[in-house]
């Protein structure tokens, strides 16, 4: 029915991707699970050093102020369900690595989450979030991770003793909220992992 010429739309034996673009990954960075949204457009996997930020607001500054490179993977921290607390989206940094040309060339990873807005190659909800103690907790600056849609993982080039020294040395942050609502929802939210809810 669709002239021969166009193609906006496709026949269902001709998609313009044969399987979704919504990944789940699993490995020594989220053990319980993460959620990439990747087109494929950028490629289906990547392997780059991490740039590491306690807060979405630290992150934007080093991306609109030119900090971030090609070749860097993004770490957002302390923005999950408790860290966060609530679970913010990553629009705002994501718009700005788009906005600078780096779609192609930068990694976004976080134990925060993403709106339908966002795209590039990004992975969201890693579990266990970093307040609580989760592997991303323990990256540092220059670390190498690699994101792979196809194996369905997601991983720093780290040995489990290394992991496990650091996890040793680790020091929880201070929560955002000590009282309110808040405060309260910290103390009793659970994993995203389990649907970030309180009962």
């Amino acid at each position: 029915p669709y002239p021969k010429t166009q193609d906006i739309v496709h026949d269902f034996d001709n998609p313009i991707k044969k399987d979704s673009h919504l990944v789940i990954l699993y490995g020594n960075l989220a053990p319980e699970g993460a959620v990439a949204k990747i087109s494929g457009k950028e490629g289906l996997s990547f392997t780059g050093k991490a740039r590491v930020f306690a807060s979405e607001e630290k992150a934007l500054e080093k991306i609109l102020d030119g900090s971030v490179k090609k070749g860097d993977v993004i770490v957002i921290r302390y923005e999950g369900p408790q860290g966060g607390p609530g679970m913010r989206e990553m629009l705002s940094p994501t718009s700005a690595i788009m906005g600078k040309g780096l779609g192609k060339d930068v990694a976004l990873i976080t134990d925060g989450r993403f709106s339908g807005g966002s795209h590039g190659f990004v992975v969201g909800h890693i579990t266990p979030e970093a307040a609580v103690g989760g592997p991303l907790a323990f990256i540092k600056n220059g670390d190498q991770i690699t994101i792979d849609a196809q194996k369905r993982e997601i991983n720093v080039a780290l040995s489990k003793k290394e992991l496990s020294l650091r996890k040793k040395k680790w020091v929880a942050p201070k929560p955002r909220y000590k009282r309110g609502v808040l405060a309260k929802y910290a103390a009793q939210v659970s994993s995203a992992s389990l649907g970030a809810v309180t009962d």
